[in-house]
């Protein structure tokens, strides 16, 4: 074999490296999944965004709920028998809000218990989703957040705002149509998530949530913590089974030259006798 040939061998390998190792992690996905629905008895469903090595040489993409996410969701739901318990992992930044109402709607249409688990976050229509769950946990540091709608780059409800203090001769006719499209957009959200929430809580319960969560009393990326969830009256808790680590363990970034975050990937746990010790057992089931 001649030095050319070496070359074109060497990098036919290297091309193929991402897609082979992509296809490992898909294998033991399933793994993972398989284990989880049959000692919890349920169908799980994964709506995950982040970044991933998906490409032929390797370029990493982002991803956000989009139509074909909804598609995939409300399959999965359809493909699952109404008194087969739902268990949905949320790890999204957001995304179409048209996407995010259609499966929180199919989510509370499902007759048998549907728990959202959210290992890291779960932001604006990650939230909506986890909301339509008749339970959400959390680990105890990850976060939720507000479902206002945003236009563009700009909050709706601080449109609304800007147009209702500036004097109306100062305002410029696209400005006052797009704030009309702004309170529609926040009329409209309110009213989705009352529909989410009714059933779930008493009706004054499910107003005060409602316009808590979506006309934009905080920030877009505003988090909730369990703590703050817990307090809102959210049915939360922090008991995440570690096969859901384990899970999101096999959705890895993209391999940095040097990385922005080490450490020994091994439990460590404080001597035995001592007053913080912590089995290994305890460390993964720790009382919410």
């Amino acid at each position: 074999m001649s030095g050319f040939d070496l070359f074109w061998l060497f990098f036919m390998l290297a091309a193929l490296q991402p897609v082979l190792r992509q296809r490992l992690l898909e294998a033991a996905r399933q793994r993972t999944i398989a284990r989880i629905e049959k000692s919890r008895g349920s169908r799980v469903i994964l709506l995950v965004h982040r970044q991933e090595t998906m490409s032929l040489l390797g370029f990493p993409i982002m991803r956000f709920i989009d139509i074909n996410d909804s598609e995939q969701v409300i399959r999965a739901i359809h493909m699952t028998d109404p008194e087969v318990p739902i268990d949905l992992i949320l790890h999204t930044p957001g995304g179409l809000v048209l996407a995010a109402l259609q499966i929180a709607r199919a989510v509370k249409k499902h007759p048998a218990k549907v728990t959202a688990f959210v290992p890291h976050y779960a932001m604006s229509g990650g939230t909506l989703i986890a909301l339509a769950a008749d339970e959400i946990v959390m680990d105890e540091h990850a976060v939720l957040g507000p479902v206002d709608p945003q236009l563009g780059q700009f909050p709706a409800a601080s449109i609304v705002r800007a147009v209702r203090e500036k004097p109306r001769e100062h305002v410029d006719d696209q400005t006052l149509i797009l704030a009309d499209v702004a309170e529609k957009a926040l009329r409209q959200m309110r009213e989705n998530l009352r529909d989410l929430l009714s059933g779930k809580y008493p009706p004054e319960k499910v107003d005060e949530l409602a316009e808590l969560l979506t006309q934009g009393h905080w920030t877009h990326d505003y988090p909730i913590t369990f703590e703050e969830a817990r307090k809102m009256g959210l049915p939360v808790r922090t008991d995440m089974p570690h096969e859901i680590y384990q899970l999101m363990g096999l959705f890895p970034q993209p391999v940095r030259q040097v990385p922005s975050v080490e450490y020994t990937p091994v439990p460590r746990r404080a001597p035995t006798g001592s007053p913080n010790h912590t089995s290994w057992r305890d460390f993964w089931r720790k009382e919410p």
